[in-house]
């Protein structure tokens, strides 16, 4: 099955507990004011994957404890996600999930992939509401949701958020992870600056 795909990192330590792949689907029609990946939203960008190449390429990539589902919005997106979702707990790797959606509208309509996920995080990015002091959320009515035994509430007291810096082989940097993102641009366009005057 052919869906739509912004971004893979095959190994990040920010995104989720221990060492994950991630996968950031592509499109999302919430449109939250202040969401740093916008970049997401437009369905009709991003690239063409199958859900069997992804999978295999999951159950290849070494030293992952899980995988994470992002975007955009991968609910959007749901008959891929769930295939992904239960190869992938089938085969042991713990899953977690995020969604600008509900946790009852996803009991309501998406309730069989339940089973499949360790942990769901939901609600969208609200500005007014922005606090980086729980991991890998940006504002506080975002809310965790523990769907089996295999991550404890306990880890949000033993995760800080923090942030990557990927840098591909053409010199395109990738950000990811959770926290003060304006502020971590303003800052890197500063120290660009000042580097190129020397």
């Amino acid at each position: 099955m052919e869906f739509k795909v912004h971004h893979i990192l095959k190994n990040t330590k920010v995104e989720g507990p221990d060492t994950r792949y991630c996968i950031w689907f592509q499109g999302c029609s919430k449109h939250c004011p202040g969401c740093w990946a916008k970049d997401t939203w437009d369905i009709n960008k991003g690239i063409k994957y199958t859900t069997e190449n992804i999978i295999n390429d999951i159950l290849n990539t070494k030293n992952i404890e899980g995988v994470t589902f992002l975007g955009g919005e991968p609910f959007e997106q749901f008959d891929a996600l769930f295939e992904i979702a239960h190869a992938v707990h089938n085969n042991n790797l713990g899953t977690l999930c995020f969604t600008g959606k509900n946790y009852s509208e996803i009991k309501e309509k998406y309730s069989k992939i339940l089973p499949y996920l360790d942990l769901l995080i939901d609600g969208g990015f609200e500005e007014k509401n922005k606090d980086f002091s729980r991991p890998w959320v940006g504002s506080s009515n975002q809310n965790y949701y523990f769907l089996s035994d295999r991550y404890k509430e306990e880890i949000i007291k033993e995760y800080k958020n923090k942030i990557e810096i990927n840098i591909k082989k053409n010199g395109a940097i990738f950000i990811n992870g959770m926290g003060d993102f304006n502020k971590l641009v303003k800052n890197l366009k500063i120290h660009t600056q000042v580097t190129c005057k020397k």
